[in-house]
């Protein structure tokens, strides 16, 4: 069946040849990106394993859609774009059931963090406040490390918008440590 497949010895070799290179691509992608993909995942879902399995999920159609990538220059924009599709997809997929309760938060007073953890946890909090077209824009750029060009093309957006929302969350955000300041040692969120 497969002489069938191929007219020829070089045919055979042709097709293995491109299928090395693929692999060869494919490993040096995941080899220099693993870590940003996991680390911009996890921000996302805030789940150690979820954050794998969209890492994985990515990967796996990075891998069915490589030949689609032309420049190596945009594998990271590439790969994140792929990345906020399967993440959107996980709530596509997801049906919750809803029900009416209060929510209760209980402050804790037991636990001693460190200055640093209480000030990130409450950066990231506020960071999760903002809204979407101010948070995406700006954790891609903290998180992922892309210029406001990359994000304009991840995000669909003209490149002059993107610099507005960055801006504009970032002024949120100082507005929130004026209005709000960190208590040292202290939090009660």
């Amino acid at each position: 069946m497969i002489k069938k497949l191929f007219r020829n010895k070089s045919d055979r070799d042709q097709v293995s040849n491109n299928m090395a290179t693929k692999q060869i691509r494919y490993e040096a992608l995941v080899r220099a990106l693993h870590t940003d993909l996991y680390r911009y995942a996890y921000w996302l879902c805030h789940e150690k394993q979820v954050a794998e399995d969209l890492v994985q999920e990515t990967f796996l159609r990075a891998w069915r859609a490589l030949d689609s990538l032309k420049d190596e220059k945009a594998a990271k924009s590439w790969l994140i774009t792929i990345l906020r599709r399967e993440n959107a997809r996980r709530f596509e997929r997801k049906r919750l059931d809803m029900a009416d309760y209060e929510e209760v938060t209980i402050a804790d007073t037991q636990s001693v963090g460190s200055e640093q953890e209480i000030e990130n946890h409450w950066l990231r909090e506020k960071i999760a406040q903002l809204p979407e077209e101010y948070r995406e824009p700006l954790v891609l750029q903290v998180i992922g490390g892309f210029s406001g060009d990359d994000i304009a093309k991840m995000l669909d957006l003209n490149k002059n918008t993107v610099m507005t929302r960055l801006f504009r969350a970032r002024n949120q955000l100082k507005d929130a440590l004026d209005n709000e300041p960190i208590q040292r040692g202290q939090y009660n969120g």
